[in-house]
């Protein structure tokens, strides 16, 4: 299908289902000159990888002339005056930018429920949190809005909605993606990766963004991803099933029936595992989240960038800037946050230790269903949402969330993470669950 005859359909849907009445409420902006762009796109002789693919992208992404809000306020009228790397290298390939996703406020979130402008609502369950907080971006491929979407991912924030709205999402490893144009909240963690209807077409997007930038100092060059190895199912994979406690059984024992069907079907081996210091990952990862994010916030005092953070965030964005500010004062140049870096390191570790008998750690992406939109949850409930996915951020290793299936007609993502720039595995395994 021409570019822009699939760019009139998504926006007759996008009308119908997203902006009327703000069933979904998957996006803060469209981008008003994407006819003209489409057509270019099908004007030329020769084409670029992601030609005809309609592509939406989280708010906190610099896109040259929309605008990068980050679903706040403080930021609602911040035009972008250029496009970061990954969206330049998303137009040189003929990729079309839909628009501007609906997120957690400056990514501060679990559900897409911290939004200025309002929640995101689940496509499939619409009564239900889309999680975050890439929710916009997960929700827009998941109502069918658009091919492929762009999200960061801080400590789940691309799986956790992924898994909620039945979606692929992966989270690259640190570094093997440009950050430069991304306005991060978390510098030690921040990573940006896709969401697409599978894995392939999540792979392929991640193809087009990977790679070493000069403008972001900790990019690194990574192992250029083949597709056509993708469709290839690995042999003699050692899957390690990782040995967490959860709450929901139902959601432990529908991953263990996927993984148990991939054994059998293609003769893989599968092992238990436990990591040690893993239980420790939330506790490692919320001092380094808020040291930072207070860091990165203090450019919003009004003067250069919007109005001051302080004076219009909501209450998830000031938690967590007066907590960095309390570590940060009180602990004397940061003691807290030094001790969660040894932690992290030591987490690092065991990881690596863990890698060099398996292939791959499989797990749930959450160990709960989403929450209805607007109860009141505790904050030990909310930090339950990250406890699987952020350790993956804590080590820099890559991860996918895929479809396994449902729970009460609720959709349940399978998490398989892989070591460091083994990228390529990881979507190989995870095409291999996905043809089951």
């Amino acid at each position: 299908m021409k570019t822009l005859q699939k760019l009139k359909k998504y926006l007759v849907e996008i009308k119908k289902n997203d902006k009327s009445g703000k069933k979904i409420n998957a996006f803060l902006q469209l981008n008003p000159d994407a006819v003209e762009q489409a057509k270019k796109i099908d004007s030329k002789k020769k084409k670029g990888k992601l030609a005809g693919k309609i592509i939406a992208v989280k708010s906190n992404i610099n896109v040259k002339g929309l605008n990068a809000s980050c679903a706040s306020k403080t930021l609602e009228n911040y035009k972008s005056p250029y496009d970061a790397t990954i969206i330049k290298k998303i137009k040189e390939e003929d990729g079309l930018i839909i628009g501007m996703t609906n997120m957690d406020e400056f990514a501060c979130g679990w559900s897409g429920e911290t939004s200025a402008f309002g929640p995101t609502k689940n496509p499939q369950a619409l009564d239900l949190v889309a999680g975050g907080s890439s929710s916009g971006s997960a929700a827009s491929v998941s109502a069918e809005f658009c091919d492929m979407a762009l999200g960061s991912d801080t400590g789940g924030s691309i799986r956790v909605p992924a898994s909620h709205c039945g979606v692929v999402g992966i989270k690259p490893t640190y570094s093997s993606v440009s950050r430069y144009g991304l306005i991060d909240m978390c510098m030690s963690f921040d990573q940006i990766g896709s969401f697409a209807k599978n894995v392939f077409d999540a792979g392929l997007l991640l193809s087009v963004i990977q790679g070493k930038d000069n403008n972001d100092s900790i990019s690194q060059e990574s192992k250029k991803l083949n597709l056509k190895e993708i469709e290839k199912t690995p042999k003699n994979i050692t899957v390690g099933l990782l040995d967490f406690p959860i709450s929901d059984k139902k959601i432990q024992e529908l991953i263990e029936k996927r993984v148990d069907e991939a054994v059998r079907k293609y003769n893989w081996k599968i092992k238990k595992i436990k990591i040690p210091y893993i239980d420790l990952a939330i506790a490692t990862y919320f001092p380094i989240v808020y040291v930072e994010f207070f860091s990165a916030t203090r450019r919003f005092d009004g003067r250069k960038y919007g109005k001051r953070i302080e004076d219009v965030a909501g209450p998830e964005v000031l938690r967590r800037i007066l907590g960095g500010s309390e570590i940060s004062r009180a602990e004397h140049h940061g003691r807290y946050y030094h001790l969660a870096l040894k932690a992290k390191k030591l987490i690092e570790e065991e990881f690596a230790k863990a890698f060099k008998g398996i292939d791959c750690i499989i797990s749930p992406v959450v160990p709960r269903l989403p929450h209805k939109i607007g109860i009141k949850i505790s904050s030990e409930e909310m930090f339950q949402y990250d406890a699987l996915t952020c350790p993956m951020n804590i080590v820099g290793n890559c991860a996918i969330s895929i479809p396994a299936g449902k729970v009460e007609n609720i959709p349940v993502g399978m998490q398989i993470v892989c070591d460091k720039f083994e990228d390529g595995k990881m979507l190989r395994i995870a095409r291999s669950f996905e043809k089951l």
